[in-house]
């Protein structure tokens, strides 16, 4: 395969994907046909299961999608900030606000049409959990050195489920709930703080 077909075929699945995420955003999963997201994009309906191989598949492939999306701007928090807590505290912010931004997380939190898209998010969010998960823990042990894995896994699982937690009952603004993250964990972090790295 060129370099050129490659490109070609990276677009056309970002494409799909768009398509399938604004269809999801409007309808939901049980109004989702492959045969819409053909037709937003040009293409025949026989490409889009050639691309995802079915219906469940191309959704899950949205989700890893958009999943991905906010775990690149968590990253660039994570370099950006020049201490552990602080980029954890603008992790949490950025994870909040974007996602009450973006079209299709907010049609899962808060549309009757998207009230099939939850449990992307709860029950069905297993690799969404572990990727967020394991991309703090290589943020938390490149700052923290003497962190032990186990110790920084149950950090991170314990900031990202408190974060979706946050996300879900929106009683706190992003900024609340990261303050409030942040004071749950900075004990633990404390412990392992090495003056010479920070």
């Amino acid at each position: 395969m060129t370099r050129f077909t490659r490109r070609a075929k990276a677009s056309l699945r970002e494409e799909l994907l768009t398509a399938a995420a604004d269809l999801l955003a409007d309808g939901g999963v049980a109004a989702l046909r492959m045969t819409d997201v053909a037709a937003r994009v040009g293409v025949s309906r026989q490409t889009v299961y050639n691309e995802f191989g079915n219906k469940t598949a191309l959704v899950q492939a949205v989700a890893l999608h958009t999943a991905g999306e906010f775990l690149d701007g968590i990253h660039q928090r994570f370099t950006e900030a020049p201490e552990l807590l602080d980029a954890i505290r603008a992790s949490v912010a950025y994870t909040i606000e974007h996602a009450r931004e973006n079209r299709l997380v907010a049609a899962a939190l808060g549309t009757e049409a998207g009230e099939d898209l939850l449990p992307l998010l709860t029950t069905r969010g297993e690799p969404i959990l572990a990727a967020a998960t394991e991309l703090a823990v290589t943020h938390y042990r490149e700052r923290r050195p003497r962190l032990p894995q186990r110790e920084a896994e149950l950090l991170a699982e314990t900031v990202v489920r408190l974060s979706l937690s946050h996300l879900m009952l929106r009683t706190h603004s992003a900024a609340e709930a990261a303050d409030a993250v942040c004071r749950v964990i900075e004990p633990a972090l404390a412990k392992y703080s090495l003056s010479d790295s920070e």
